[in-house]
């Protein structure tokens, strides 16, 4: 029955009454309907392809890609946040995955390796705290109190914090930043804000430790069949040097926090736990990071005394070329081989882009970039 009626070139069921003569041009190519119907085919054979060449498609193409291209970028900017939290995520689950794969190259269970890393960074998180908030809660207490002499200070010309004061106008700074916010409400839904991003990122990491084999082999599947094995290879070596990014990073941030702290505690610093924690959080950030941690440090040190201040500025730029120069190469090791001016540019770029994060992963992503420019781009340049 449907192919008699493709054959009359007018469904039967579509456009009652027909009339061919009110339909002009469109009953001419139902008559050329029903020449072309044919059994073997009822709707007719496959027509030509259209001319790729034609300057309407060319035009179609490029408002179509135009418009798909800002589609997708107003996307991504209304995201920006989940997105960020997402690779940040992906990006640690990929810095724990070479002590989960040890672990289950050890014969445990993939849920039991995932369980015991996670278990155990929290026993240590957890104990850490429990020994450092007490000690942050009186030292932040002492801040307080002692916050009406450094104001005075700094307003004293002839003290080393105002001569600090007057020459960066720190005192004018630090209202600026505490008078540029609406008060206790701002500041609660700040920290509101940053506790949810927490713990979505600690539930997103824990998702993708636990399924990284699955979203490998995901990721995996979207390159062609005959790029494949050459796409694992690469990607894997990309894997293995942020793995190993991340981990040496976090280690050498805790040598850089122990040791100051031993230092302030010996030359009696003030804050030193406070400021301990600070330069180990802030040794994460490279080239920039540092830098703002050894001037805090250094600025505190002063109040102690002007030997003490300069000593401590001395250690600080010490340990920074012990840490370039003897436990990056031996902890970081050839994980990843950025050349200097290179990891200048990208911690730049990515905090410029993303701010911290941009920075914390700014080095990872160059050196990716760098083995990718290496096995891929250079030798078919040289081929070409």
């Amino acid at each position: 029955m449907a192919e008699d009626q493709a054959r009359q070139g007018h469904h039967d069921l579509i456009g009652r009454p027909h009339d061919d003569q009110r339909e002009g041009p469109v009953a001419e190519a139902e008559a050329t309907a029903a020449r072309i119907s044919e059994p073997g085919k009822p709707l007719g054979p496959t027509g030509r392809r259209f001319d790729r060449r034609s300057p309407f498609l060319i035009g179609m193409a490029a408002a179509a890609g135009v418009a798909v291209t800002y589609g997708l970028v107003m996307v991504i900017a209304g995201l920006g946040e989940i997105l960020i939290l997402i690779g940040l995520a992906l990006f640690i689950a990929i810095g724990l995955e070479p002590v989960v794969s040890w672990l289950v190259n050890h014969r445990f269970p993939r849920w039991l390796a995932v369980t015991a890393v996670f278990v155990a960074a929290l026993a240590a998180v957890g104990g850490f705290l429990a020994a450092a908030i007490p000690v942050l809660v009186d030292q932040a207490g002492q801040l307080v109190a002692n916050a009406p002499e450094y104001l005075r200070q700094a307003q004293d010309g002839n003290s080393w914090i105002g001569w600090l004061n007057e020459k960066f106008h720190i005192q004018q700074g630090i209202l600026d930043a505490i008078g540029g916010g609406g008060g206790l409400l701002d500041a609660g839904v700040v920290v509101f804000g940053a506790v949810t991003d927490l713990l979505i990122l600690i539930v997103l990491t824990v998702y993708f430790v636990a399924d990284l084999p699955r979203v490998r082999a995901a990721l995996y599947r979207l390159v062609p069949h005959s790029r494949r094995p050459r796409a694992i290879l690469i990607g894997d070596e990309i894997s293995a040097k942020v793995g190993g990014y991340v981990l040496g990073n976090v280690v050498i941030s805790v040598i850089a926090g122990v040791l100051t702290l031993v230092w302030l505690l010996i030359f009696g610093v003030p804050y030193a736990v406070l400021l301990a924690i600070t330069v180990a959080v802030l040794d994460l950030i490279p080239v920039l990071g540092w830098i703002v941690a050894g001037t805090l440090v250094g600025a505190v040190s002063f109040t102690v005394s002007v030997p003490v201040g300069i000593a401590t500025v001395g250690f600080v730029l010490v340990y920074r070329f012990v840490e370039d120069y003897l436990l990056v190469p031996r902890i970081i090791g050839s994980a990843v081989k950025v050349p200097g001016i290179v990891t200048v540019v990208a911690v730049l770029l990515g905090g410029a882009l993303l701010g911290v994060v941009g920075a914390l992963v700014a080095i990872p992503i160059a050196a990716a970039l760098l083995l990718l420019a290496e096995e891929v781009l250079y030798p078919r340049l040289d081929r070409a």
